[in-house]
């Protein structure tokens, strides 16, 4: 086996983004992605600074979206959400562009609004992911917003938010990786739901994936690395995560 337990859980944004999810609901998640050292919570955009102070002292970083989920917002609100997400604890934003800009062609448009947030994040040492909803775009159309992200540098390109019509796909995460600079890393989202899934994503150089079956895919890491599984019965974590 090429990897470690951390080399997987590592590449996990444990989502918890359902708007259905109350208040005990996200606490227990975040406990769970604790537990099982996860790379980041994604947590509603209203509860970033509890989940913050509940992540002290781990290495699961607090990340949240922006523009979520059909990056209608303007530009001027995108900028403020980041403002604020960082201010509240954020260190990771998933931005969604301007769907309809990019279908419209409107490139000037769509690099200033990617660059608005890309400049809140970085100016604060935090980091950005910029969501496409590939669902809705022709390869023409990630390809040239794979050369957006390289021009300002962005930290990651991700497929979907996971609310669209459709989420990753092999063809898109290949041609995404093959046309964003070295410097920029490739997370897919909507369709990684298990792990042999993932090794497959991982070997075609993505590094995060995003994730609601984080305990299912990480439970059978531990078991083919041979690892005593991990007790959360302490921790009040509920299951269907």
């Amino acid at each position: 086996m090429d990897y470690t337990y951390s080399d997987i859980s590592k590449m996990i944004d444990h989502s918890l983004l359902q708007p259905f999810l109350a208040q005990d609901d996200l606490e227990s998640g975040i406990q769970l992605a604790r537990a099982y050292d996860a790379a980041s919570v994604c947590i509603l955009p209203y509860y970033v600074r509890q989940c913050a102070e509940l992540l002290t002292g781990s290495t699961v970083r607090t990340s949240t979206t922006i523009g979520f989920p059909h990056g209608g917002h303007t530009t001027a609100i995108k900028r403020a959400e980041a403002e604020q997400a960082i201010a509240d604890g954020c260190e990771e934003l998933d931005m969604v562009v301007n769907i309809s800009r990019v279908l419209s062609g409107d490139w000037d448009y769509v690099t200033a609004d990617i660059m608005a947030v890309i400049d809140v994040a970085h100016a604060a040492g935090q980091k950005v992911k910029v969501i496409f909803e590939n669902c809705y775009l022709t390869d023409d159309h990630k390809i040239r917003l794979c050369e957006i992200c390289s021009e300002l540098n962005a930290d990651w390109v991700k497929t979907s938010t996971g609310y669209g019509t459709g989420g990753a796909t092999m063809n898109d995460l290949i041609l995404m990786r093959k046309h964003s600079a070295d410097s920029v890393q490739v997370k897919a989202a909507g369709g990684v739901r298990d792990f042999d899934k993932l090794l497959e994503v991982r070997t075609i150089g993505v590094s995060r994936i995003g994730a609601s079956a984080t305990k299912a895919i990480l439970d059978v890491c531990r078991q083919r690395l041979v690892l005593d599984p991990i007790n959360i019965a302490e921790t009040g974590v509920v299951g269907g995560y």
